[in-house]
């Protein structure tokens, strides 16, 4: 993380006078920026590079305040190789041509950490009126036909909803796969992992999070790292607005009880009384804020602001604070109170009645209480998603095995993604299975499961070998071989180190270690050396052993329980 820079100003400066500080530095391998050898590119042709600031990592990119409290706007020139494409987070961009010289400003007030970088062999293609998609040219055919015109769409639900969007353009570049995490929503060009396109269903709400970032993070940030639920908690509620606006309500009360059992999961492991699971979190010296980034902060945050909703009796009166909110606070920081006394100043008839001391409900018990969420949200409009799943899993769970007729009658093919992955969660949850169950289910589904996208296809996997069901086992080396992202790797490497299955593992990892990036190489290792989950919690941010700084989907939950992989908490940055 470097040491801290501390300039002394002359004396005679006067109060308010303005002045310029000029910093001379040279920037070594640190842990925001990510350098990427051609082989690890899709087209193998050129190297990539690109940074990721969140949370305390730009401070390893340029000197600054490397705080969400403090935000400026910022300006860059950027000299590359002919024939690499160089794109950064800002408003406004040019290209010298004869110099290789690229100028970038971000005209509004922006925190470090949205400050991002990527260069590469990258094209791109208009998919709406203010947004295009990047990628390298064999992946951009199928980014245009997963996005094209339907980003567009969920921007003007956002804005029906929030008011209009600030940033100008909205655009996405697609990463190779060591991008380390799914999305990340640097204002004007979102991050994404290439790996979700497969997925459309958990790429409809990557996006969509990432878009509602843009009023609710992004505009108004969270002032301390200690808080990150004003961020997370209110896009996730942001993003359920828009699905809801644009695709039903069934569909977003699915998505969120998939979340909200890999909270339930997450929290089984942690322990009620873990202090990581309340929203104002203590942040000690010398902690990684992102350390402390988990479910509770996106599912429990939601929460949180989904109850603040429904004091108001109707989402639509919410929405309507929330614009005002945004009005007020934009290209600034906050902390909790600052929202709670907005909403509660927006709605006095709710002050009168004093709903922040509401028995058990208390809004300092919200941000201060560990375990679950106070109250969830009613879910009862997703039943007609969510019933199938249930009854399926019963007909599967319940002894005597007496109804397989009935279950294998059942097409997967013909569900959403989110019904499977729910189903293949809580099958997961109930592993090892009697040996007659699991083979039962790989007769029924494994040839159905194969020509499924990714994020239902690695959960199979993984019921595979936590069942050590033999038969299956090649599956498991395939898809291995064909994957080289950490999110759909780390799972299964846990789980063959956790089980039985160690040689196997590292027969698969000698086979297919070049291809990995260094960072996703030295983490599987690490797994190798112990057999064994937990993973220190330094380590599974690390970008090398003495540098502990990525910002990871796992985060905190691999480092705590062996049981918890990167399926329990599958959330965008």
């Amino acid at each position: 993380y470097g040491s801290s820079l501390t300039v002394s100003l002359p004396a005679a400066l006067q109060p308010h006078q303005p002045f310029q500080i000029i910093v001379r530095y040279t920037t070594a391998d640190g842990p925001a920026i990510w350098w990427l050898d051609p082989e690890l590119t899709y087209g193998n042709a050129k190297p990539f590079v690109f940074t990721q600031g969140h949370s305390v990592c730009n401070r390893s990119f340029f000197p600054c305040f490397d705080t969400p409290a403090v935000k400026c706007t910022y300006s860059a020139t950027v000299k590359a190789p002919a024939g690499i494409q160089v794109l950064m987070s800002a408003t406004q961009s040019s290209y010298l041509e004869e110099e290789g010289v690229y100028q970038f400003y971000m005209e509004y007030p922006v925190p470090a950490y949205l400050v991002a970088l990527v260069a590469g062999d990258l094209i791109h293609a208009d998919i709406g009126p203010r947004s295009r998609v990047w990628a390298e040219p064999c992946l951009l055919p199928t980014a245009i036909s997963k996005l094209s015109g339907i980003v567009e769409r969920w921007l003007t639900a956002a804005e029906s909803l929030y008011g209009p969007y600030i940033w100008g353009r909205y655009d996405i570049v697609f990463l190779p796969p060591s991008f380390p995490i799914v999305a990340m929503e640097n204002p004007c060009l979102t991050f994404i992992i290439s790996s979700i396109l497969e997925s459309d269903e958990f790429l409809i709400i990557d996006v969509i999070h990432e878009v509602a970032h843009s009023w609710f993070g992004n505009a108004v940030t969270n002032a301390t790292w200690e808080e990150m639920w004003l961020s997370e908690g209110l896009a996730t509620y942001a993003q359920r607005r828009i699905t809801t606006e644009t695709y039903g309500a069934a569909f977003t009360c699915l998505e969120t009880a998939f979340r909200l059992d890999a909270l339930h999961r997450q929290m089984k492991l942690l322990g009620e009384d873990n202090p990581v699971s309340k929203l104002q979190v203590k942040l000690e010296p010398g902690v990684n804020p992102s350390n402390l980034m988990n479910l509770f902060t996106y599912e429990k945050g939601y929460c949180f602001v989904y109850y603040l909703s429904q004091l108001c009796g109707d989402p639509r009166h919410f929405d309507s604070f929330l614009r005002a909110y945004i009005e007020k606070y934009k290209f600034t920081s906050v902390v909790a109170q600052d929202l709670l006394d907005s909403f509660l100043n927006f709605f006095p008839e709710l002050k009168e009645q004093c709903v922040e001391s509401k028995a058990g409900l208390e809004f300092e018990r919200w941000l201060n209480a560990t375990g679950p969420p106070l109250a969830e949200p009613d879910l009862s409009q997703g039943s007609s998603l969510t019933r199938p799943v249930e009854t399926l899993f019963k007909l599967w769970t319940t002894e005597p095995l007496d109804s397989v007729a009935a279950a294998s009658s059942v097409d997967l093919t013909k569900w959403r993604t989110f019904q499977t992955v729910l189903f293949l969660d809580r099958l997961l949850d109930g592993s090892p299975l009697p040996h007659e169950v699991i083979k039962k289910l790989s007769e029924c589904y494994s040839s159905q499961l194969d020509s499924m996208n990714a994020e239902i296809r690695i959960r199979w996997l993984q019921i595979v070998v936590r069942n050590d069901y033999y038969p299956d086992l090649y599956k498991v080396r395939r898809f291995l071989e064909n994957q080289m992202s950490r999110m759909y790797t780390i799972p299964l490497y846990e789980d063959l180190c956790t089980g039985t299955l160690k040689s196997f593992a590292l027969e698969i990892f000698y086979q297919t270690q070049n291809q990995l990036h260094p960072n996703l190489r030295k983490t599987i290792q690490q797994i190798l050396s112990q057999g064994l989950n937990p993973l220190p919690a330094i380590d599974t941010t690390a970008v090398t052993t003495d540098t502990p700084a990525m910002v990871l989907e796992d985060k905190v939950s691999e480092a705590t329980n062996g049981a918890i992989s990167l399926r329990d908490v599958n959330v965008s940055a």
